[in-house]
């Protein structure tokens, strides 16, 4: 029971990676707040009986949890959510921001409208939820309580590695990484620890991208590991959850049973001089960087 006592809330928590992250952080013994808009992939409708559906779940179980069917790209909906947390439940230890949308398009055929919404539909639904948390943990700890409380961003190697067709959605999600390194910093004197993830897991995005949706079919034979089995990556968020987890800052990878550190930009070979390149002497010495 890594999550005993503990209040989570998981955003797009209705189907795929959201949901398995909700069921296995009840079972932790977490009380969870499964909240999910109901979108499609492309972020256009609502439908919140995914959120209730995976409630009844979790219930069913003997767990607790709540839905929300509020819409974390506004930050309006991403207040209603806390709000609901704290109604119920009286208190936020943990929040996953795995909410996010879908627009593949090549970039010279992408339209204003596919970007933003990706944009806002990722990097926004994950800046929403996180500035309401953060600004009540703040003023928790201003108030002396003790916090320990965790953030976990979804970030993917879209973003970190790079993939032809989902500029708008690598853009987004290399952001997000950044984003998380940079906030892990300035809200760890509230005593919140703040990680990403790059999860590679079948998922309905996943499958409906025609290049992606054999491989991460699952096998043949049951008695098989099913390696993008959505619930193998997890145990990993729940991790990251838990109140003695030591990490803050940090990117990972997981597929299957895989689990890396994903290391950022780092600077690599030098040349240098005493004074300013001028373009012919950098055509003559760029050799050893690139």
């Amino acid at each position: 029971m890594l999550l005993q006592d503990r209040v989570v809330i998981v955003t797009g928590a209705g189907r795929g990676l959201g949901r398995e992250y909700a069921l296995l952080a009840a079972a932790e013994g977490a009380a969870v707040v499964v909240n999910d808009v109901g979108c499609n992939a492309d972020g256009t409708g609502t439908d919140g009986t995914y959120a209730e559906e995976v409630v009844r779940e979790i219930a069913a179980a003997g767990g607790a949890a709540v839905a929300s069917d509020h819409d974390v790209r506004t930050t309006e909906g991403a207040e209603q959510l806390l709000a609901t947390a704290l109604d119920t439940y009286g208190d936020v230890h943990g929040l996953v921001n795995n909410a996010g949308v879908l627009r593949d398009r090549m970039f010279v055929s992408m339209t204003a409208d596919d970007w933003d919404e990706v944009i806002r539909g990722q990097l926004r639904a994950t800046f929403a939820p996180t500035h309401a948390l953060a600004g009540f943990w703040r003023e928790r700890s201003k108030g002396g309580a003790s916090a320990d409380r965790s953030i976990v961003n979804v970030s993917s190697t879209s973003g970190l590695l790079g993939q032809v067709g989902q500029s708008n959605y690598g853009a987004a999600k290399a952001a997000i990484a950044a984003l998380t390194v940079i906030i892990a910093e300035e809200l760890s004197r509230y005593q919140v620890r703040v990680n990403a993830l790059t999860p590679v897991a079948r998922t309905r995005m996943t499958e409906g991208v025609p290049a992606l949706a054999q491989i991460v079919a699952a096998p043949n034979d049951e008695s098989e590991f099913d390696v993008y089995h959505p619930g193998n990556v997890a145990p990993l968020v729940c991790w990251l959850l838990a109140p003695d987890c030591p990490v803050t800052g940090k990117v990972f990878y997981s597929k299957g049973g895989e689990i890396r550190q994903f290391l950022g930009w780092q600077f690599g070979e030098q040349i240098s001089k005493d004074g300013r390149w001028t373009p012919t002497e950098l055509a003559a010495s760029m050799a050893p960087l690139i």
